[in-house]
């Protein structure tokens, strides 16, 4: 069985890119372009407050004709994201972003861990995978 924990240790040192609420989303935009990444937890300290997305910028910042410099991280945010425990299958990680239209699932060990975000672009790619290697095994 597959979980969001292999999707974890797959990704490496990879998987925790974070943004304080009070930085701009011009800040948030440009560390996302150099991480070549689409989402970013918004963190204060160790908590988790929310997670701030492309599509959040071009939805509440673009299409209101604001300003990336000057409009802050936790002005957009989704606050209370929804979040996935690493020993959840990733059949239930598919399930959950479905529901809840997300492609980000923060993870969280406790209610007060993150272990890192997960993209349904990981899940597909695992997915993926797996069906590979059962082919392989069946063919064998």
């Amino acid at each position: 069985m597959n979980t969001v924990r292999h999707i974890l240790e797959s990704k490496r040192n990879d998987i925790l890119w974070v943004i304080e609420p009070k930085q701009s989303v011009f800040e948030a935009l440009r560390r996302m372009a150099d991480k070549d990444i689409g989402a970013l937890l918004v963190m204060d300290n160790d908590q988790l407050l929310g997670i701030i997305t492309e599509r959040d910028y071009a939805r509440k910042v673009v299409l209101m004709g604001h300003s990336s410099r000057e409009m802050l991280v936790e002005e957009i945010m989704q606050r209370d994201p929804v979040t996935i425990h690493p020993d959840q299958t990733l059949e239930e990680a598919m399930e959950l972003m479905s529901l809840r239209k997300v492609h980000y699932l923060p993870v969280m060990e406790t209610d007060h861990e993150v272990l890192g975000v997960i993209s349904i672009g990981d899940v597909v790619k695992r997915i993926i995978y797996r069906q590979r290697e059962t082919i392989k095994n069946l063919a064998s």
